[in-house]
């Protein structure tokens, strides 16, 4: 008898099982960098921080009495705020009859852990949005820090809005060290098409990102303006239906296009921007369910992010399109 491709169809496998699990791409995650983590916060859902202000002087006339003042105080109040829980099970018919079982279950602690950081990692980056009212630009001793991006209502970045971000930090006091710019990916790209890179003879400054391109990994090969710039796909999305440009003239839409929330400040760690806390971090309970005859695995955890310093922050919301 011949043995044909029909002869050995019952034979021959039709398709092929791999024993390893694709899994998506994960981006990396720079949000907790950051944020200061407060300590002597043992117990409780809110540490509160006293803040003093500056002293003033007067004009003195010989021979009158000085004039005196209080200093000016205030405070700063953070809470514990985020409860969050992930959770799976397997039955037990499922762990006896899968295939992979072992490493679908193997699996399930890692990516618990990871959606639970991702949670904070936006919560983080959203943090100095969350702190302004819709079309509040924040101006801080005469200077923008919170603005629509490019001028006449593109809401499309410009180097300019660089160059202001810095002179709006100059304005606030904050000093030019470790100055980060965290930009969504339509803001690369916008940067990549940029005439005034493109062109290295009219702007030889820019050879080295024309040369190696904009990004490598997660940081720009060259920063700009002094910001050393990363992309981040978790920035705070922005739906204010007027918000101004940095000249407070033309104002940009977002409310049918969500703009991105750009942040730029010094990441000097006295002057961190935001503060955070664990009450707990990520922690993970199993147990057997007797009733329902499955094994659940759970990881829970509570923290807090807020915005800390405002004048450490300029928000520059731009059109995610290309």
């Amino acid at each position: 008898m011949s043995m044909t491709t029909s002869n050995v169809s019952l034979l021959t496998r039709q398709e092929i099982w791999s024993s390893e699990l694709k899994e998506t791409l994960k981006e990396d995650l720079m949000g907790t960098s950051y944020v200061r983590m407060l300590e002597g916060f043992p117990d409780g859902n809110t540490f509160t921080i006293p803040s003093v202000g500056d002293a003033r002087t007067d004009d003195y006339t010989e021979d009158t009495a000085v004039e005196y003042r209080p200093l000016d105080t205030g405070e700063f109040q953070f809470s514990i705020t985020e409860y969050l829980s992930s959770g799976h099970y397997i039955t037990k018919k499922a762990e006896q009859d899968m295939f992979y079982m072992s490493e679908l279950v193997s699996s399930f602690v890692p990516k618990q852990r990871r959606a639970i950081m991702e949670h904070w990692e936006a919560t983080s980056l959203a943090a100095p949005e969350a702190s302004y009212t819709t079309g509040q630009q924040g101006s801080i001793n005469g200077a923008l820090h919170r603005y629509a991006a490019g001028g006449g209502s593109t809401g499309i970045i410009e180097l300019e809005d660089f160059a202001y971000a810095l002179y709006a930090l100059k304005k606030a006091n904050v000093p030019q060290q470790n100055l980060v710019a965290i930009v969504d990916p339509s803001v690369e790209y916008k940067l990549n098409t940029l005439s005034t890179l493109v062109s290295m003879s009219d702007n030889p400054r820019w050879e080295g990102i024309v040369a190696d391109g904009i990004a490598t990994g997660m940081k720009f090969v060259k920063n700009v303006y002094g910001f050393d710039v990363y992309c981040s796909n978790f920035l705070a999305d922005v739906s204010d239906a007027s918000l101004a440009d940095r000249a407070g003239g033309s104002a940009v839409d977002f409310s049918s296009t969500n703009g991105k929330a750009n942040l730029f400040f010094s990441a000097a760690s006295d002057i961190l921007p935001l503060v955070g806390a664990w009450r707990q971090e990520p922690d993970v309970d199993m147990e057997f369910n007797k009733d329902f005859q499955r094994t659940e695995i759970v990881t829970t955890a509570r923290y807090g992010v807020k915005h800390y310093r405002p004048e450490n922050t300029v928000t520059v919301v731009s059109t995610p399109s290309v």
